[in-house]
Protein backbone atom coordinates (compact mmCIF):
# COMPACT_ATOMS: atom_id res chain seq x y z
CA UNK A 1 0.00 0.00 0.00
CA UNK A 2 1.27 3.87 -0.95
CA UNK A 3 2.60 5.30 1.83
CA UNK A 4 0.90 8.34 1.14
CA UNK A 5 -2.05 7.02 3.48
CA UNK A 6 0.34 6.25 7.25
CA UNK A 7 -1.80 3.66 8.95
CA UNK A 8 -1.87 2.96 12.82
CA UNK A 9 -4.09 0.62 14.72
CA UNK A 10 -4.51 0.67 18.33
CA UNK A 11 -6.02 -2.48 20.69
CA UNK A 12 -8.70 -1.01 21.01
CA UNK A 13 -9.96 -0.78 17.37
CA UNK A 14 -9.31 2.41 16.39
CA UNK A 15 -7.80 2.71 13.14
CA UNK A 16 -5.73 6.38 12.59
CA UNK A 17 -5.11 7.43 8.83
CA UNK A 18 -3.06 10.05 8.27
CA UNK A 19 -2.63 12.23 4.85
CA UNK A 20 0.98 11.73 4.41
CA UNK A 21 2.36 14.54 1.83
CA UNK A 22 3.08 17.48 4.09
CA UNK A 23 5.73 19.04 1.40
CA UNK A 24 2.59 19.10 -0.70
CA UNK A 25 0.39 20.35 2.87
CA UNK A 26 -1.40 16.76 1.87
CA UNK A 27 -3.24 18.29 -1.22
CA UNK A 28 -5.16 15.26 -2.96
CA UNK A 29 -3.60 13.60 -5.74
CA UNK A 30 -4.47 10.39 -7.66
CA UNK A 31 -2.51 8.48 -5.57
CA UNK A 32 -3.53 10.24 -2.68
CA UNK A 33 -7.39 9.77 -3.17
CA UNK A 34 -7.11 6.02 -4.86
CA UNK A 35 -5.31 4.84 -1.88
CA UNK A 36 -7.90 6.33 0.38
CA UNK A 37 -9.97 4.85 -0.94
CA UNK A 38 -8.60 1.20 -0.95
CA UNK A 39 -7.84 1.49 2.64
CA UNK A 40 -11.59 2.41 3.71
CA UNK A 41 -12.50 -0.11 1.84
CA UNK A 42 -10.19 -2.94 2.66
CA UNK A 43 -11.21 -1.45 6.79
CA UNK A 44 -14.40 -2.73 6.18
CA UNK A 45 -14.01 -5.91 6.15
CA UNK A 46 -12.03 -5.66 9.52
CA UNK A 47 -14.31 -7.44 11.81
CA UNK A 48 -11.84 -5.55 15.22
CA UNK A 49 -12.21 -2.07 13.43
CA UNK A 50 -14.38 0.01 16.24
CA UNK A 51 -13.55 4.14 14.51
CA UNK A 52 -11.63 5.49 12.00
CA UNK A 53 -9.67 8.90 12.66
CA UNK A 54 -8.46 11.15 9.88
CA UNK A 55 -5.84 13.45 10.21
CA UNK A 56 -3.23 15.16 8.58
CA UNK A 57 0.91 14.85 8.34
CA UNK A 58 2.61 17.58 10.87
CA UNK A 59 4.36 20.06 8.51
CA UNK A 60 7.57 20.68 7.47
CA UNK A 61 9.75 23.03 10.04
CA UNK A 62 8.62 26.58 9.14
CA UNK A 63 5.60 25.97 7.58
CA UNK A 64 1.84 26.36 8.42
CA UNK A 65 -0.07 22.86 9.71
CA UNK A 66 -2.60 21.01 6.90
CA UNK A 67 -5.18 18.77 7.51
CA UNK A 68 -5.44 18.88 3.26
CA UNK A 69 -5.41 21.86 1.33
CA UNK A 70 -7.67 20.67 -1.36
CA UNK A 71 -6.32 19.14 -4.89
CA UNK A 72 -2.95 19.24 -5.75
CA UNK A 73 -3.37 21.81 -8.46
CA UNK A 74 0.51 21.38 -9.65
CA UNK A 75 -0.75 17.76 -10.82
CA UNK A 76 -4.19 19.52 -12.01
CA UNK A 77 -2.78 21.75 -14.11
CA UNK A 78 -0.99 18.71 -16.00
CA UNK A 79 -4.05 16.83 -16.80
CA UNK A 80 -6.42 16.59 -19.36
CA UNK A 81 -10.14 17.96 -19.46
CA UNK A 82 -10.72 13.74 -19.02
CA UNK A 83 -8.54 13.33 -16.67
CA UNK A 84 -9.84 15.90 -14.54
CA UNK A 85 -13.46 14.24 -15.06
CA UNK A 86 -12.09 11.01 -13.99
CA UNK A 87 -10.15 12.73 -10.75
CA UNK A 88 -13.29 14.37 -9.37
CA UNK A 89 -15.19 10.95 -10.15
CA UNK A 90 -12.81 9.47 -8.04
CA UNK A 91 -12.46 12.13 -5.60
CA UNK A 92 -16.51 11.76 -5.28
CA UNK A 93 -16.61 8.21 -4.71
CA UNK A 94 -13.73 8.39 -2.29
CA UNK A 95 -15.66 10.84 -0.15
CA UNK A 96 -18.70 8.80 -0.81
CA UNK A 97 -16.34 5.20 0.33
CA UNK A 98 -15.67 7.51 3.44
CA UNK A 99 -18.94 8.39 4.54
CA UNK A 100 -20.12 4.87 3.98
CA UNK A 101 -17.67 3.16 6.23
CA UNK A 102 -19.01 0.63 8.31
CA UNK A 103 -18.09 2.17 11.80
CA UNK A 104 -17.68 6.44 12.78
CA UNK A 105 -15.35 8.62 11.13
CA UNK A 106 -13.83 11.50 13.12
CA UNK A 107 -11.86 13.96 10.96
CA UNK A 108 -9.05 15.29 13.41
CA UNK A 109 -8.68 18.81 11.40
CA UNK A 110 -5.07 19.85 12.16
CA UNK A 111 -4.65 22.75 10.19
CA UNK A 112 -5.90 23.86 6.63
CA UNK A 113 -8.54 22.34 4.88
CA UNK A 114 -10.02 23.63 1.61
CA UNK A 115 -12.12 22.07 -1.07
CA UNK A 116 -11.63 18.52 -1.09
CA UNK A 117 -10.08 18.86 2.70
CA UNK A 118 -13.49 20.07 3.55
CA UNK A 119 -15.15 17.24 1.74
CA UNK A 120 -13.41 15.16 3.46
CA UNK A 121 -14.05 16.64 7.01
CA UNK A 122 -18.04 16.79 5.55
CA UNK A 123 -17.97 13.28 4.67
CA UNK A 124 -16.20 11.97 8.23
CA UNK A 125 -19.07 11.81 10.79
CA UNK A 126 -17.63 13.86 13.53
CA UNK A 127 -15.31 17.00 13.08
CA UNK A 128 -12.62 17.99 16.08
CA UNK A 129 -10.83 21.25 14.50
CA UNK A 130 -7.49 22.63 16.55
CA UNK A 131 -7.45 26.65 17.27
CA UNK A 132 -5.49 26.70 14.19
CA UNK A 133 -7.65 25.78 11.48
CA UNK A 134 -9.00 28.06 8.53
CA UNK A 135 -11.06 25.84 6.19
CA UNK A 136 -13.79 26.99 3.58
CA UNK A 137 -15.18 25.18 0.12
CA UNK A 138 -12.88 27.69 -1.93
CA UNK A 139 -13.92 26.42 -5.29
CA UNK A 140 -16.10 29.05 -6.94
CA UNK A 141 -12.37 31.44 -6.52
CA UNK A 142 -10.57 28.77 -8.76
CA UNK A 143 -13.61 28.84 -11.40
CA UNK A 144 -14.77 25.69 -10.54
CA UNK A 145 -17.41 24.32 -7.93
CA UNK A 146 -17.05 21.75 -5.32
CA UNK A 147 -16.98 18.52 -7.31
CA UNK A 148 -16.68 16.02 -4.05
CA UNK A 149 -19.95 16.26 -2.46
CA UNK A 150 -19.24 19.54 -0.80
CA UNK A 151 -22.62 21.06 -2.49
CA UNK A 152 -24.94 18.57 -0.41
CA UNK A 153 -22.86 17.83 2.82
CA UNK A 154 -22.16 21.38 3.63
CA UNK A 155 -26.16 22.63 3.69
CA UNK A 156 -26.76 19.62 5.55
CA UNK A 157 -24.84 20.39 7.86
CA UNK A 158 -24.99 24.08 8.78
CA UNK A 159 -28.40 24.84 6.55
CA UNK A 160 -29.11 25.78 3.26
CA UNK A 161 -28.52 29.73 3.56
CA UNK A 162 -25.24 29.52 4.94
CA UNK A 163 -23.53 26.84 3.18
CA UNK A 164 -24.69 29.27 -0.20
CA UNK A 165 -22.82 32.28 1.51
CA UNK A 166 -20.21 30.16 2.12
CA UNK A 167 -19.83 28.52 -1.20
CA UNK A 168 -20.47 31.59 -3.44
CA UNK A 169 -18.39 33.74 -1.46
CA UNK A 170 -15.10 31.22 -1.32
CA UNK A 171 -14.81 32.21 2.59
CA UNK A 172 -12.06 30.85 4.55
CA UNK A 173 -13.19 30.28 7.57
CA UNK A 174 -11.22 29.88 11.26
CA UNK A 175 -12.03 27.22 13.59
CA UNK A 176 -14.28 29.21 16.41
CA UNK A 177 -16.57 30.02 13.43
CA UNK A 178 -16.61 26.60 12.37
CA UNK A 179 -18.13 26.21 15.78
CA UNK A 180 -20.84 28.72 15.91
CA UNK A 181 -22.11 27.41 12.49
CA UNK A 182 -21.68 23.78 13.42
CA UNK A 183 -19.53 22.79 10.76
CA UNK A 184 -17.40 21.00 13.65
CA UNK A 185 -18.53 19.77 17.03
CA UNK A 186 -15.05 20.78 19.11
CA UNK A 187 -12.11 23.20 19.14
CA UNK A 188 -8.95 22.68 21.03
CA UNK A 189 -5.55 23.43 20.95
CA UNK A 190 -3.46 22.22 18.29
CA UNK A 191 -1.52 19.48 20.94
CA UNK A 192 -4.10 18.08 22.29
CA UNK A 193 -6.04 17.27 19.07
CA UNK A 194 -5.30 13.69 19.00
CA UNK A 195 -5.79 13.68 22.35
CA UNK A 196 -9.18 14.87 21.62
CA UNK A 197 -10.08 12.68 18.43
CA UNK A 198 -9.03 9.40 20.21
CA UNK A 199 -10.74 10.54 23.66
CA UNK A 200 -13.76 10.78 21.42
CA UNK A 201 -13.29 7.29 20.05
CA UNK A 202 -12.75 5.48 22.88
CA UNK A 203 -15.84 6.90 24.39
CA UNK A 204 -17.41 5.29 21.10
CA UNK A 205 -15.39 1.92 20.97
CA UNK A 206 -16.73 1.49 24.88
CA UNK A 207 -20.45 0.68 23.08
CA UNK A 208 -21.96 -2.48 21.38
CA UNK A 209 -20.04 -2.49 17.63
CA UNK A 210 -22.85 -3.87 15.88
CA UNK A 211 -25.14 -1.46 17.91
CA UNK A 212 -23.06 1.53 16.69
CA UNK A 213 -22.78 0.60 13.29
CA UNK A 214 -26.25 -0.35 12.98
CA UNK A 215 -27.21 3.37 14.61
CA UNK A 216 -24.80 4.55 11.92
CA UNK A 217 -26.51 3.45 9.24
CA UNK A 218 -30.33 4.13 10.29
CA UNK A 219 -29.10 8.02 11.14
CA UNK A 220 -27.02 8.28 7.79
CA UNK A 221 -29.92 6.66 5.32
CA UNK A 222 -33.00 7.27 7.73
CA UNK A 223 -32.23 11.09 7.60
CA UNK A 224 -32.76 11.39 4.27
CA UNK A 225 -35.84 9.52 3.78
CA UNK A 226 -39.57 10.49 5.15
CA UNK A 227 -40.68 9.40 8.51
CA UNK A 228 -42.81 6.59 7.21
CA UNK A 229 -39.36 5.09 5.46
CA UNK A 230 -37.38 6.20 8.25
CA UNK A 231 -39.17 4.63 11.18
CA UNK A 232 -39.15 0.97 9.36
CA UNK A 233 -35.66 1.12 8.91
CA UNK A 234 -34.94 2.01 12.53
CA UNK A 235 -36.89 -0.84 13.08
CA UNK A 236 -35.28 -3.30 11.20
CA UNK A 237 -31.35 -1.94 12.49
CA UNK A 238 -33.11 -2.72 15.74
CA UNK A 239 -33.85 -6.07 14.92
CA UNK A 240 -30.19 -6.88 13.90
CA UNK A 241 -28.84 -5.94 17.56
CA UNK A 242 -31.69 -7.89 19.10
CA UNK A 243 -30.24 -11.77 18.71
CA UNK A 244 -26.19 -10.67 19.51
CA UNK A 245 -24.20 -11.96 21.86
CA UNK A 246 -23.41 -8.03 22.83
CA UNK A 247 -26.96 -7.61 23.76
CA UNK A 248 -27.30 -10.06 26.35
CA UNK A 249 -23.58 -9.21 27.67
CA UNK A 250 -25.17 -6.06 28.40
CA UNK A 251 -27.86 -6.92 30.48
CA UNK A 252 -25.43 -9.93 32.21
CA UNK A 253 -23.18 -7.24 32.89
CA UNK A 254 -25.85 -4.81 34.03
CA UNK A 255 -27.05 -7.00 36.53
CA UNK A 256 -23.64 -7.92 38.16
CA UNK A 257 -23.11 -4.26 38.20
CA UNK A 258 -20.14 -4.29 35.80
CA UNK A 259 -18.75 -3.28 32.81
CA UNK A 260 -20.01 -5.34 29.64
CA UNK A 261 -17.46 -6.71 27.45
CA UNK A 262 -18.47 -6.46 23.81
CA UNK A 263 -16.96 -8.54 21.45
CA UNK A 264 -18.88 -7.68 18.31
CA UNK A 265 -20.89 -10.30 17.92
Amino acid sequence: MSDVILQEKTEDGILILTLNRPEAMNCMNFEMIETLQQVVEEANFNMSLRVIIVTGAGPPEGKKASFCAGADLIERRTLSEDQVRRFISTVRKTMTTVEDAKVPVIAAINGYAFGGGTELALASDLRIASSNVLMGLTETSLAIIPGGGGTQRLPRIIGLAKAKELIYTARRIDANTALEIGLVGKVVEPDKLMEAAIELAGEITQNGPVAVQQAKFVLNHGSECSIGVALPLESKAYEITIPTEDRMEALTAFAEKRKPVFKGK
